[in-house]
This record gives C-alpha cells, sequence and structure tokens, in this order.
C-alpha cells in the first residue's frame, strides 16, 4: 500500500466532504475501499476519491468525465463531483493529480450485497445499459474534434476526439498478463488460440465494424459497477468511466453473456438481463429472435479475458486455477476446438 497517496486520497475526500470547515474534525478516519493496480479508492464520509491506474492518460480521463457528467447521462452514470476550492484542476474537468496519480471525486453510493445474490440487479442493469448506450452525440459530449483520445486503438468513432471503448484494450492486456506470468506453459495454449481466432477489432487491433462504433459503451459492465445513490436506497447507476466511450454496444453484454454461455449464469438470469435490455431499446441486438450472431464475438473476447487473468493471478498466487476459473478456461478450449462457422457454440 501507498501509506502517502492513501493519506492524501484521505484528506482530499475529508475537504471535500467539509467544504469551508476548518480546525478540529471528530469524523472517524478514513476507510480504504480498495487498492489495487488499477486503482485505489478512500472513503471520507459522502465522499470517494479515486487514484486511477498509473499510466492513465489524464486527457481521455477528463473527457470521460465529461460524459458521465453530462446531463443527458443524469440518473445513468454516476456524475463526478467537484475538486475542492483552491486544488488545481485539469481544463474542463474535475481531475487533479496526487503523486503522480490522477485523482477523482465521487458520491459515495450503495453497492451490490455479494451475499444477497438473489437481490443482484440484473433487470436495472440491462436498463441502464439501454439508456446509456442510447444516449448523446460524441461531437457535443466530448467538444468536438481535438479532443485527446483514449490510449487503446486509436480514438473512439465517430471523429478523432471521442474517446474510444477500452474494453477491446484491456481483452489485449490480460492477454499480455498472462503470456508474462506463464511463458511456454503448453497449459495455455487453448486460450491463445481461442483469442487468435477473434477479429482484429475485439483484440484491439483494428477500428470496430462501420456502423457498431457510434455507440457510447460502458466498457466494463459487471455488478460491482453499479451502486445506489443516494445511499441506502436511491435508483441503481452505473460507476466507473475509466473505459468508457464509443465501440460496439455489444461489448458491454459480452460478461454475462459469456458467464451464460459457460453456465456460470443461469439462463433465468440471463433472460431477466437481456429482456430488460431489449425493453429499454438497447440497441446492441435485435428486438426479438437471436440475439448471440451479435454477441459472439464480444463474448468470446470476454471468455479468453477472464480465463487469462485467471491463468495470470493463479501463476501469481502460487495455485491452480479455482473451479470458477477453470469453467472459463474450459469454455476457451472448447472455443479453440470448434471450426470457426461454429466459435459461437461453446455453451456445450
Amino acid at each position: 500500500m501507498n501509506t502517502a497517496l492513501v493519506r492524501a486520497l484521505g484528506d482530499l475526500a475529508h475537504r471535500a466532504a467539509h467544504p469551508g470547515a476548518g480546525g478540529a474534525c471528530s469524523c472517524p478516519a478514513p476507510d480504504v475501499l480498495a487498492d489495487r493496480a488499477d486503482g485505489t479508492v478512500v472513503r471520507s464520509g459522502p465522499v470517494v476519491a479515486k487514484a486511477h491506474a498509473a499510466g492513465t492518460d489524464p486527457g481521455a480521463l477528463a473527457a470521460r468525465l465529461r460524459l458521465a457528467a453530462a446531463p443527458e447521462r443524469h440518473g445513468v452514470l454516476l456524475a463526478p463531483l467537484p475538486l475542492p476550492e483552491g486544488v488545481p484542476a485539469a481544463p474542463g474537468a474535475p481531475l487533479t493529480e496526487l503523486h503522480g496519480r490522477p485523482v477523482t471525486l465521487w458520491p459515495c453510493g450503495e453497492p451490490v450485497d455479494p451475499a444477497d445474490p438473489d437481490a443482484a440487479p440484473w433487470e436495472e442493469a440491462g436498463a441502464l445499459l439501454a439508456r446509456l448506450h442510447r444516449t448523446g452525440s460524441p461531437r457535443n459530449d466530448t467538444g468536438g474534434p481535438g479532443q485527446p483520445g483514449s490510449g487503446s486503438h486509436k480514438a473512439g468513432q465517430p471523429g478523432s476526439g471521442s474517446p474510444a471503448m477500452r474494453g477491446p484494450a484491456k481483452a489485449a492486456l490480460a492477454v499480455a498478463r498472462m503470456r508474462a506470468a506463464r511463458p511456454g506453459d503448453p497449459a495455455v495454449a487453448p486460450v491463445l488460440a481461442a483469442w487468435r481466432g477473434l477479429p482484429g477489432w475485439a483484440r484491439d487491433e483494428a477500428a470496430p465494424p462501420a456502423g457498431r462504433s457510434r455507440f457510447l459503451c460502458h466498457g466494463d459492465l459487471h455488478l460491482g459497477q453499479l451502486v445506489r445513490h443516494p445511499a441506502p436506497d436511491g435508483p441503481w447507476l452505473l460507476i466507473d468511466v475509466d473505459d468508457t466511450g464509443y465501440g460496439d454496444p455489444a461489448w458491454d453484454l459480452a460478461r454475462p453473456a459469456a458467464w451464460y454461455a459457460a453456465g456460470l449464469l443461469p439462463p433465468d438470469i440471463w433472460l431477466r438481463f437481456l429482456d430488460a435490455y431489449r425493453s429499454g431499446g438497447g440497441p446492441a441486438v435485435p428486438g426479438e429472435g437471436d440475439p448471440w450472431p451479435a454477441l459472439d464475438v464480444p463474448a468470446r473476447a470476454l471468455t479468453v479475458q477472464t480465463a487469462a487473468l485467471a491463468w495470470a493471478k493463479s501463476a501469481a498466487e502460487g495455485r491452480a486455477p479455482d473451479e470458477v476459473e477453470q469453467v472459463m478456461i474450459d469454455a476457451c478450449a472448447r472455443i479453440a476446438s470448434l471450426p470457426p462457422e461454429l466459435a459461437g457454440e461453446f455453451t456445450s
């Protein structure tokens, strides 16, 4: 843990929670909510301070913050908080820097309770994604051409000023991490074979297909990306815009689709999620009929990403993959064993 960074985040969150206050304070000590390579998160009262991953492009992050704060995303994405008076900010965005890391402030929401899976907000997640995918103009949201790109495969579409959705970039990073963790290990060969079977855009090597790249996407959808705000009983909102940008909206459905295809997500939960998305007019899949032609490539990519991270994490921890991780690794083996025209049929 970077103690100096954690202390600075706690001080910043406390200042934001008590604007204009001075002198002694009876508030409890700041609480470290997460301390990982992809982000350090510290809470003080109703405010959360986040230090984004080292190497984050501040310009791209600023563009994503503007997307989250835009009026058309109200009730969909949690909006960032302003910085306290006197804290230096990036032009046009509530973004500062502490210990060499980009830092933002957010309201504290109530997360999904992992101990109560039956109450998981799958329908709400589907409805929020549908609304997100239908919002906004790239030119209006990012201030037009000339804003920084995302740092993944060029900038988003349309126009070079829009940030790209970073889902494919994260999949590529997961595969690179697996290669580094298990160099020459024959056990990872099926995962690499499934990876090679994906088109270039899903490996972050090319732009998404024409007509599928104009939609605003979250980029890393899972249940940990939803909170109730105001806590504890407010409406569900999507959080974490680090991967948000323009791309194929099917990517945001890909993780639950991959879990469903691999047998980890029960069919009734998958259908509740999918039906809520379709009822909201989401553009990622047809309103009726088989959704899988649109979901096949992103679901395979998320299967590979999950399996690659499983191999990398298990290597770092000196253990074999656990039961859930092995399910996704086995799914890659099934994908790799099928001819290209059947690669999407990997449920059994």
